[in-house]
């Protein structure tokens, strides 16, 4: 006899400068669980705020997944695209293997359906998820402003090639091979 167990999850959108203290409290706690040695203590970013976050809640109503992002123009080969930054997607611990990962990427793809979106852009150390997802590596030289997570200053331009840089169209623009300008920080 198999048992099935589904559980209910619940994904909320939320604006930046909405967080109270008490959510900033949890996102805080799952980011330093999710990015042991890696993320501040302090703060509930890297280098700079995300626009607005995807939360997911269990049936408990505790914070299991996270995604923040970001919204701006790129220059891709000297041309402007719209860009959704995928800033630090993670699942706790005890939630993982649950497709909640896959959930959040499958949210993002309805948010995009209809805007003013070019690309969904991620850099991953594995792609995993990613790749199932309908996500692609691509090779691009990539320029940004560099910033001392520690000061939070700026400390110039990085211009590299990453092998992490992955890509979703998601617009009606083909993606090149070529170099990009994130005009802006480094996710």
């Amino acid at each position: 006899m198999k048992l099935e167990i589904t559980f209910t999850l619940r994904i909320e959108k939320v604006y930046e400068y909405d967080i109270s203290h008490e959510l900033q409290s949890e996102i805080q706690d799952l980011l330093i669980a999710s990015f042991p040695d890696v993320y501040p203590e302090h703060r509930i970013y890297f280098k700079q705020l995300p626009h607005l976050r995807f939360l997911v809640y269990n049936q408990e109503d505790r914070l299991v997944g996270h995604v923040g992002l970001d919204y701006r123009v790129m220059n891709l080969n000297k041309k402007p695209i719209r860009v959704l930054g995928v800033i630090d997607l993670c699942v706790s611990q005890s939630a993982r293997s649950q497709g909640i990962g896959s959930s959040l990427l499958a949210e993002l793809d309805q948010f995009c359906a209809g805007r003013n979106i070019d690309f969904i852009l991620l850099f991953a150390d594995n792609m995993t998820l990613y790749l199932k997802n309908g996500y692609k590596p691509v090779k691009n030289k990539c320029k940004w402003l560099k910033i001392d997570d520690g000061f939070q200053t700026s400390i110039g331009l990085g211009h590299e090639a990453m092998d992490e840089l992955m890509i979703k169209k998601v617009g009606k623009i083909d993606w090149e091979e070529a170099d990009l300008d994130l005009l802006g920080y480094l996710y």
